[in-house]
């Protein structure tokens, strides 16, 4: 059973409720309801062809639901786009930055489309809080894997979002570059932002989600804490059958979604 958030709680900060996403005739998401509240970092589990990215797609408002509404901050995301959207920062897995540019042009036109003023110093301040210290007139093209990753998240957070959508984050970094993008989603978080990610990473889920969410062929099979899901599974039938040891998160995951390998 997924765990739910009482009533009375926190205001979400998303709320996504019943949420249908068809292609044709398949239904890519079917029923998912989930909500994230201030603060909080969240993560989206699934084998490949689960749902996730239909599902981030929607919450963007690039990708229209059939049914069921998705709420940032009480705005909803389809009948009122430009407000929902200025609240919503974006990482992708492949950043779509024009190479040839700097990384203080790349800047200067994001800040610009969310009308957020910038001077050339509080850009090469924020650029030296991530790293990238004296890289103002670098050229994107120049930068390596784990700076265009510091760099991509950067610009997502550059209009102060309430609410910041990761899709695979970490993906393709070294060990080292990792740990430091998993430091900076903490300070996000410490700033009062809500972060929803993606990720096929069981380390990373456990080690920086405050709750995760199963999705399995467009279905939301379980929403709860790392440890209460570890907790919950550790007898199960379908988990022990995986496991190598002690009960991890990626025993339930697998557990519950099946050892066959997704294309």
């Amino acid at each position: 059973m997924a765990q739910e958030l009482p009533p009375d709680g926190p205001p979400a900060v998303l709320d996504v409720q019943g949420l249908v996403v068809r292609y044709r005739t398949y239904e890519a998401v079917r029923s998912v309801s989930f909500r994230i509240t201030r603060g909080e970092i969240f993560g989206l589990l699934g084998p490949n062809g689960a749902g996730k990215t239909s599902t981030l797609s929607s919450i963007e408002g690039l990708l229209p639901a059939d049914a069921g509404r998705v709420l940032v901050e009480g705005i909803d995301v389809r009948s009122q786009p430009s407000a929902s959207k200025a609240r919503i920062g974006v990482q992708l897995q492949a950043s779509s930055f024009q190479p040839e540019l700097t990384m203080e042009q790349i800047a200067r036109l994001y800040a610009g489309l969310y009308g957020v003023r910038l001077s050339r110093q509080q850009i090469a301040d924020r650029l030296r809080d991530i790293g990238l210290h004296g890289e103002l007139g670098k050229r994107l093209a120049s930068l390596s894997g784990g700076q265009r990753q510091r760099f991509a998240l950067f610009i997502a957070v550059i209009h102060d979002p309430s609410l910041l959508l990761l899709d695979e984050p970490t993906a393709g970094l070294d060990p080292q570059a990792r740990r430091q993008l998993w430091r900076r989603i903490e300070t996000l978080r410490g700033g009062g932002g809500s972060i929803l990610l993606t990720t096929h990473s069981m380390e990373e889920a456990q080690a920086v989600c405050d709750r995760v969410a199963i999705l399995d062929r467009g279905a939301l099979l379980t929403v709860d804490t790392p440890g209460n899901l570890i907790a919950k599974h550790r007898d199960d039938p379908r988990v022990l059958g995986v496991a190598h040891g002690d009960v991890t998160l990626e025993d339930v995951f697998i557990g519950l979604t099946g050892s066959d390998v997704r294309d």
